[in-house]
């Protein structure tokens, strides 16, 4: 009984509502607790669901294993002190935040557009690593890079500039993701991100990205 109980509760990730129990026969779940959630992409709106073909996978682009190393090495569990790494469910949470209107919230694709097209994940945004990234001595190889940087902290993250000098106080809640846990690009942007001076609570990084989300017949867009 209590079993049946706990299947009828609304779904929560995160603190987030995200779809009531439906009858497991309606397809693949989530969840035992949980089928689907809406979010807005591209400003249309997207249904994730997991995929109910019981013949399907994981698509060619994810199904390498022997990827070379460096620069595809295995990532460590935690990217850096203070940051929290989080699964499929926790991404479900936030995107569902952002879809309901909270804008301290933003999920990134650290991945550059090339790879946006085999698929992303609906409700997030691209912000391309080499973007954000800086050079092992931790300057920006030309101004032009520090520039969009600074544009992208001000105009897309939340970050205000108050006499010369970045205030992180506002900042966003930034979800970052690549291809998966052989790809460092999210994970550096989380390292530079830090060393700027952002605040590495307001960081989650999704360690298992596209490979993990797709593995699990997660649904995808590809724009």
């Amino acid at each position: 009984m209590k079993f049946v109980k706990a299947l009828m509760l609304t779904a929560l990730v995160s603190g987030v509502a995200l779809s009531t129990q439906l009858p497991a026969s309606e397809g693949n779940q989530i969840t035992p607790g949980l089928r689907s959630i809406e979010v807005m992409h591209g400003g249309e709106k997207v249904t994730i669901t997991r995929s109910s073909d019981k013949a399907a996978k994981i698509p060619g682009t994810f199904s390498k294993v022997a990827r070379h190393c460096p620069p595809f090495c295995i990532q460590p569990a935690v990217a850096a002190p203070g940051v929290e790494t989080v699964g499929e469910l926790e991404v479900l949470g936030y995107l569902k935040r952002v879809s309901d209107g909270d804008r301290k919230v933003l999920v990134i694709d650290s991945r550059t557009p090339e790879w946006i097209i085999r698929g992303t994940i609906p409700g997030s945004v691209n912000i391309p690593w080499n973007k954000v990234n800086v050079d092992i001595q931790g300057t920006f190889e030309v101004a032009a890079e520090a520039d969009t940087l600074h544009d992208i902290l001000v105009n897309q993250l939340g970050v205000q500039e108050i006499d010369g000098n970045l205030d992180f106080r506002n900042a966003k809640t930034l979800v970052l993701f690549c291809n998966g846990i052989w790809c460092p690009q999210s994970s550096t942007n989380i390292k530079t991100l830090i060393k700027l001076g952002y605040p590495a609570y307001k960081l989650k990084w999704y360690r298992g990205g596209m490979q993990d989300w797709v593995s699990l017949g997660l649904t995808t867009v590809n724009r």
